[in-house]
This record gives C-alpha cells, sequence and structure tokens, in this order.
C-alpha cells in the first residue's frame, strides 16, 4: 500500500491545467460500445479508476490503441460476448463502479448484460434501482442468480417510452440514455441528471447518429435509430479538480492560475468558493486565485450561518463538499456544511478534529465548521483516505498544516487526480510518495 509523506507550510504558485473529466470518461468510454466502428476519445486522464475501465474494455476484445497518454481509439467491432457472461468478467466488474456504465450500452446493442454490485467510494448506499428500473421501462427482464450473486439481464427488443426518474442519478442517466439510443420508437426521460457530463455524452451520441434532444434540461427525448458510427469526442475539464486547485489555492497558495477551465461548465463552484470569502479572478478561460491571508464567510442577508449543502446540477456538486469543508477550517466565521446526497462522506472529518479543526459534526449528514482565520495552523498527523474526494481533502489540509503528514491508502487518491504530487510539487508543494 502506498503512502504520501506531506511537508506542510510550503506555499504554492505557478500554473496548473485540470485533467480531462474523470465521470465524463466512465461515460463515453462505455459509449464506445455502441459501434463497431472506431472511436477516438482525447483529453482522457491518466488515472486508477479510468484505466480500470480501459483495461474491462481490452478484456472483451475491444481493439484499444492509445495513441498519445491521454488519448485514445477504441474499437468494439469483436465483442467477446462469451467472456461478458464469466464469472471471471462478472468478479472484474464488482470491483469497479464505472463498470456499471457498461450495462447500457451491452444491452442497447447485444440485448443481455450480467451485472454483480460494483465497487468503489465507501461513501455511503449508491443504489443502482434507478438504472434497473430505467432498463425495466424499456421492457429489459431481470433474473436473480443465487449460486452465481449476478442479476441477468435480457432486453432483446426495447420499446421506447415515457419514463419519470425516482432520483436524478447521473449514472442512472447515463446508462438509461445509453439503453435507449437502439429503442423502436420514441424515449422521453423526464427528472434526467442534466450535469455536463451527461451533456457531453448527449453530444457525443448525436455525433455518432443518435437523435436527443433537451440536452441541458431534465427532460430528454430520444429517438431510436438502427445503428450508430464513429466519432471524435473531446472530455472536458474536470469540474472537481479545478475546484480541488482553488481549495488549495485559498488555504496555501501565493497566487494559482488555474487553466483553461471552461468556465461556463463549472456552474455555481467558484460562487461556492466565493461565499467562503475567497478572491476568484476570471480571466478568459482561467481563473486566477490571488494570495489570501484571510477570507472571511459570508453570512446570508438576514444575518444567519451561511449553508453550503449539495444538490443536483446546476446546484453544488457532492464531490466538492469535503474540499470546501477544509477550506472552511482556516476561514474567519462559521459555517454549515450539508451533506445531502451521501450518508458517510463527512465522517473523515475527525482525521480533521484530530488535527485541530474545530468542527462539530451534527450527524452524517451535517457539520458545522468555525474556522481559525489562519490564526492557528492545522496540526501535522498520520490519517487513512477513506475515498477519492476525502482523500484530497486531506491532501490539502497536510499541505497548510505544521510539521510532517503521513496519508495512507493513497490508491484512492490515483483513482481520480493523476499524477497530483508531481503537479503540486511542480508549484512548490513538498508531497514524497512512498511504499514503505
Amino acid at each position: 500500500m502506498e503512502s504520501f509523506i506531506i511537508e506542510g507550510g510550503h506555499p504554492l504558485k505557478g500554473e496548473i491545467i485540470p485533467q480531462g473529466a474523470k465521470n465524463e470518461a466512465l461515460e463515453v468510454i462505455c459509449a464506445a460500445l455502441l459501434t463497431s466502428e472506431p472511436v477516438e476519445i482525447n483529453n482522457i486522464p491518466d488515472i486508477l479508476d479510468v484505466n480500470n475501465l480501459i483495461q474491462l474494455l481490452r478484456d472483451i476484445n475491444v481493439k484499444v490503441t492509445r495513441t498519445s497518454r491521454n488519448n485514445y481509439i477504441f474499437q468494439a467491432d469483436e465483442v467477446d460476448l462469451k467472456y461478458l457472461e464469466s464469472d471471471e468478467f462478472v468478479k472484474k466488474c464488482a470491483a469497479l463502479r464505472g463498470s456499471v456504465l457498461m450495462i447500457g450500452p451491452l444491452l442497447a446493442r447485444f440485448g443481455k448484460a450480467v451485472v454483480a454490485e460494483p465497487g468503489g467510494d465507501k461513501i455511503g448506499r449508491r443504489r443502482l434501482d434507478t438504472h434497473f428500473l430505467g432498463f425495466k421501462h424499456l421492457g429489459a427482464k431481470f433474473e436473480f442468480n443465487e449460486a452465481r450473486n449476478v442479476y441477468e439481464i435480457i432486453s432483446p427488443n426495447p420499446k421506447g417510452c415515457y419514463m419519470l426518474l425516482d432520483e436524478a442519478s447521473i449514472t442512472g442517466t447515463a446508462n438509461i440514455i445509453m439503453a435507449s439510443v437502439f429503442a423502436k420508437g420514441t424515449t422521453t426521460i423526464y427528472n434526467a441528471a442534466c450535469e455536463p457530463y451527461i451533456q457531453q455524452l448527449c453530444r457525443m451520441l448525436n455525433s455518432m447518429g443518435a437523435e436527443i434532444t433537451g440536452i441541458g434540461s431534465n427532460l430528454l427525448t430520444i429517438v431510436g435509430k438502427k445503428v450508430l458510427h464513429g466519432t471524435k469526442h473531446e472530455i472536458l475539464p474536470d469540474m472537481i479538480e479545478v475546484g480541488s486547485f482553488i481549495g488549495m489555492a485559498a488555504m496555501v497558495g501565493e497566487g494559482i492560475r488555474i487553466k483553461n477551465v471552461s468556465l461556463q461548465n463549472l456552474g455555481i463552484i467558484p460562487e461556492a468558493f466565493r461565499r467562503l470569502g475567497i478572491k476568484i479572478k476570471v480571466e478568459g478561460d482561467d481563473l486566477f486565485i490571488p494570495k489570501q491571508p484571510h477570507y472571511v464567510i459570508e453570512s446570508f442577508i438576514d444575518g444567519s450561518i451561511m449553508t453550503l449543502a449539495d444538490a443536483p446540477w446546476p446546484g453544488l456538486t457532492p464531490d466538492l463538499i469535503s474540499v470546501l469543508l477544509v477550506v472552511a477550517t482556516q476561514a474567519r466565521g462559521s459555517v454549515l456544511v450539508h451533506q445531502k446526497m451521501f450518508e458517510s462522506r463527512l465522517f473523515f472529518t475527525d482525521k480533521l478534529i484530530d488535527m485541530g479543526a474545530q468542527i462539530i459534526l451534527c450527524d452524517p449528514h451535517r457539520a458545522v465548521v468555525v474556522g481559525h482565520d489562519h490564526k492557528k495552523r492545522l496540526r501535522a498527523g498520520r490519517m487513512t483516505s477513506p475515498d477519492i474526494r476525502a482523500g484530497i481533502a486531506l491532501l490539502i489540509a497536510a499541505m497548510s498544516a505544521k510539521g510532517t503528514s503521513r496519508i495512507d491508502n493513497i490508491a484512492q487518491i490515483d483513482r481520480g487526480y493523476q499524477d497530483i504530487e508531481s503537479r503540486l510539487n511542480a508549484l512548490g508543494a513538498s508531497i514524497t510518495r512512498t511504499s514503505i
């Protein structure tokens, strides 16, 4: 197991370019299964979760050509259907959360799929009911195989229909969209997720010959087609990484420019940091965060305590709640952080409390943070990364702390952030990777 050794107190300065969006990459890579023609996808982040998904495609005999570090060509013209039903394949899928996004394309193109409950972050229950209900609306039939502990799904003749999703699940929406592209007739999805990742997936599918309207809204209409063709697609910058860099710049920065952020796809993220008092300058498609000895948390108009709460797009993404919470520990003022969507994501706060942060964990979903206003630095410590986003939040805390910290289980961070230590060291951080 690898760990990070972080010497705190080193200021960061310079420019950094965000990687390609992890969540979009998982969706559009799986969409390559919908055609037998080559699909070129650029700006794919070189991270663990994405690399494991690409290896899964190789395992089922998808031709994968890596033209550069972050650019690939996929061709699914000879998919090994027998291997798709094997216990070995199901076991590999169970270890990777992103593998769930293969179900929709496989059902659409081949009429069947086998699935076990996928792995991923330990941030609370992440049910697949929305996916399954969507497939069922399209005519899929399910059979639970107790001996293998898997669901066998069959959908030989999908038919378009109207469906109202029980929740605006991002992966559920993506899966249902991909399962619908070959359905006979028209499919209407209401309460669909509308994050930029979903918008990008829809635009990619349209470039492949699909007919999807309502992109950017929560009401999507999909007219089924008989075949899709190849395409070329560019993945957006990762808005979660952009937010992570804003947090780092606020805590330990002496002037950081985040390049090429695709500002129109960041939504409310910059404003959420501004509510903590962080100055953010927009310069073209770059964000510049100046050195900030103090940042003061805003209050609501009536004077009540500021609350930051996650919500489906265009609300605040839950993936940045951990980072915002850490940044608040050095602000002037107090804030209530309300993590509505996952019941275990705030449990990492006990590590921050051990480091000297003033945090009251009210319940699994809510925490009150009383900021130190940089008058009292966090203490270094030893901690373990429980998930991707808590991992990066702990890394930010360690960079700002007094002394040398250690973060174990950094494979969780590697799942979502490409070469994070070398990129931050180039800005002035002191982070060493070790397996000792």
